[in-house]
């Protein structure tokens, strides 16, 4: 496919120039002439039938063609206006009235001239009027655009009016361009794809969403270009996870001594099925011989540690250290308890690796790793530097991958021979998202709890409950438990009325005179906060005040209260994030949502689904829904591509058609070598293999 003429500059197409060409630039990043073709309308207007004056209703919006009959400057009580007199085919009469701009309208206008007015019926008198129309000289040539058709109206902005770039000339811009080159545009699709999927012409979807002739062309237009926008990311995904796997990895023995011992001896529980599930797809993976690119996804407490446990064992058992990546040192240093307390009865031990060791800790550390004494290594982004050397990694665990940089997985990636990769998260992602933000990788679903978890009970409170909340709280604090609380400011502001986090730490420390009460927030020293949050975990404090930097945090299974102040600020799976620090033992657990009265309507459908359903996944595809896929969590830090028509939330079934037609393409062309693929392979080289997007995996 020839795509020269799609990168030919608009700045040299009749009607646009330097100046309209850098504010189409500036406000919208249009460019070229590909930019321009795939600068949609926001919406239309339907001028596609238009109304005689005897058929006009009050209130509706309406085209009417005629002929002026007069336009003069009336004067008015407070202030003059111009009146048009229009008269249509019939000789019924209407009126155009205008309040601005009064002599240059009136310059515009010839008696005897045909025109078309586009706007609101009002009726006056026995007068039908509209008040400032749209209109359109029918003599114009370029009226044809404007009416008796469906009109495309563009986004502007400020820099686009004051150089003429309205949606009357982009319209007349892009027109005189079909007009001149549509026919040298190409079909980038191949023929059997075309046809398989029901897919209108490329070129003439681009004509027909400019121009429509009807609006079922113009939604045969949108689901053919929602279908290439899926499709090309799809297709990038299915050629990354293509060469995936072409990439050797080490090849793991099945489940060996060890990895049985911890299964059937050590775990004082069965793995839920969910679990199961999991090990299975990771032991198959990593007897492949292709370097394993797995996500295992699910709820705080599902169990995703003990998976990689065992996964760590069967490395080990094959002759195999593992890395344990964290985000933090507090979620490190947990991670490396956990594990210590799983491999004692093995006579194995990790070790531990983080930036505020001292030099003597750390130099037996990095020893232990190098010699291979260590079954695994756990620490931060520490693990990546380059004086950490590994005897023999053979697996990389990744928890809370989302906080990592790709290039930081990407030198864990370095660090072994291509070591088999296991991304955990803790944020269940929706179907629609994870096909697109993680097409690229197998995914584990861990969507059981542990049998003996209770389900955390979520209420919602008021202020006027807020006594019966402390009284609930002193009385679980009395038995022994623990409580955190939670607030969406450090300090008060003035323009919101919220109570902040250190205002409250010195409420609940008159409130409750006889615990312990703790503060951390963001603003605080790292050091002083992980002080705080290990006196929490050592049940040295009853009460931890917090803001949301304990959202993905420690493990403290004695906390069965969250009580969250001013729940209607926070997002829907800020909330369910929150919520996963407690229910982490067998004892009842609760959530206290203290919202206030002004609520959105969105706060109102979060709060709803919290109190609603515990459910991880079920939170997670309600979130996508309430605020769609651009601000979904981790879309815009994970690369989510910009989608100009296609919306994930709502096109699920083209996003699993774009996928199966992927997936097609690269099983029958995996190097898109063949003839009848020439032009995709082109269009897809320019467009989108070239791009760096950076919701592709490390590999």
């Amino acid at each position: 496919m020839n795509t020269d003429i799609l990168e030919r500059e608009v700045q040299y197409l009749k009607g646009v120039g330097p100046k309209r060409a850098d504010a189409w630039a500036e406000a919208h990043g249009v460019r070229t002439v590909h930019d321009m073709l795939h600068f949609y309308p926001r919406r239309y207007l339907d001028r596609s039938t238009t109304t005689g004056v005897r058929d006009l209703r009050e209130g509706d919006a309406a085209t009417v063609m005629g002929t002026v009959q007069s336009g003069n400057v009336v004067p008015g009580k407070s202030n003059k206006r111009f009146e048009l007199i229009l008269e249509d085919a019939e000789g019924q009469r209407m009126k155009g009235v205008w309040f601005q701009g009064l002599w240059w309208i009136r310059n515009t206008f010839e008696v005897g001239e045909r025109v078309a007015l586009h706007g609101t019926v009002q009726k006056y008198g026995r007068w039908f009027s509209m008040t400032h129309p749209d209109f359109d000289r029918l003599s114009d040539e370029a009226a044809a655009l404007d009416t008796g058709r469906i009109v495309g109206l563009y986004p502007g902005g400020q820099a686009m009016e004051a150089v003429g770039l309205t949606s009357r000339s982009i319209r007349r811009i892009i027109y005189r361009f079909f007009k001149e080159h549509g026919l040298k545009l190409g079909e980038p699709l191949p023929d059997w794809m075309t046809e398989q999927y029901g897919l209108m012409e490329g070129r003439v979807a681009l004509r027909a969403i400019h121009f429509p002739k009807s609006q079922e062309e113009r939604a045969q237009a949108v689901q053919r270009l929602k279908f290439e926008e899926l499709f090309y990311i799809q297709l990038l995904l299915a050629i990354t996870r293509h060469e995936r796997q072409e990439i050797a990895g080490p090849t793991f023995d099945p489940p060996g001594s060890l990895t049985t011992q911890f299964a059937t001896d050590v775990l004082p529980f069965e793995l839920t099925e969910a679990q199961k599930r999991a090990v299975r797809e990771i032991v198959a993976d990593t007897q492949t011989g292709i370097q394993m690119n797995r996500l295992v996804q699910g709820d705080v407490g599902s169990g995703k540690t003990v998976v990689a446990v065992l996964a760590i064992l069967q490395a080990y058992d094959s002759g195999y250290q593992s890395a344990f990546m964290a985000p933090t040192e507090i979620l490190a240093e947990q991670h490396a308890n956990s594990l210590a307390e799983y491999l004692a009865p093995l006579d194995l031990q990790p070790t531990l690796l983080t930036g505020s060791q001292s030099k003597t800790e750390r130099e037996a550390a990095l020893a232990s790793v190098a010699e291979g004494a260590t079954p695994v290594a756990v620490g931060t982004h520490a693990l990546i530097q380059d004086n950490v050397a590994f005897d023999r990694l053979g697996l990389a665990v990744v928890d809370e991958q989302h906080r990592f940089g790709v290039m930081q997985r990407a030198e864990m990636f370095e660090k072994g021979d291509r070591p088999h990769m296991l991304l955990m998260t803790a944020t269940p992602i929706p179907r629609s998202l994870a096909m697109t933000l993680y097409g690229d990788l197998d995914v584990s679903k861990i969507d059981e709890m542990p049998a003996g978890r209770k389900p955390v009970t979520t209420v919602m409170r008021r202020e006027k409950q807020r006594d019966d909340v402390y009284a609930f709280i002193r009385e679980r604090l009395q038995a022994g438990e623990q409580a955190y609380v939670v607030y969406p400011l450090v300090e008060e502001s003035e323009k919101l009325d919220l109570k902040d986090a250190e205002s409250g730490y010195a409420t609940l420390q008159a409130q409750f005179p006889d615990f312990n009460v703790g503060l951390v927030h963001g603003r605080m020293a790292s050091d002083e906060k992980d002080r705080t949050m290990r006196a929490f975990k050592a049940g040295e404090l009853d009460i931890l005040v917090s803001t949301t930097v304990i959202e993905v945090g420690v493990d403290v299974p004695g906390a069965t209260i969250m009580l969250i102040e001013h729940a209607e600020r926070f997002g829907l799976s800020q909330l369910h994030q929150l919520r996963g620090r407690v229910g982490r033992s067998d004892q009842q657990s609760y959530c206290i949502l203290m919202a206030g009265y002004k609520q959105s309507a969105e706060a109102k459908q979060r709060l709803a689904a919290m109190t609603r359903t515990t459910d991880g996944f079920e939170i997670s595809e309600e979130d996508l829904r309430i605020r769609g896929a651009g601000d979904f969590f981790g879309t815009r830090q994970s690369g989510m591509p910009e989608l100009k028509l296609a919306d994930i939330t709502e096109d699920t079934d083209a996003l699993e058609t774009a996928r199966n037609a992927a997936t097609a393409l690269i099983t029958r062309d995996p190097e898109l070598s063949d003839e009848a693929h020439a032009a995709l392979r082109t269009y897809f080289d320019r467009y989108y293999a070239d791009q760096s997007m950076g919701f592709l995996r490390v590999g």
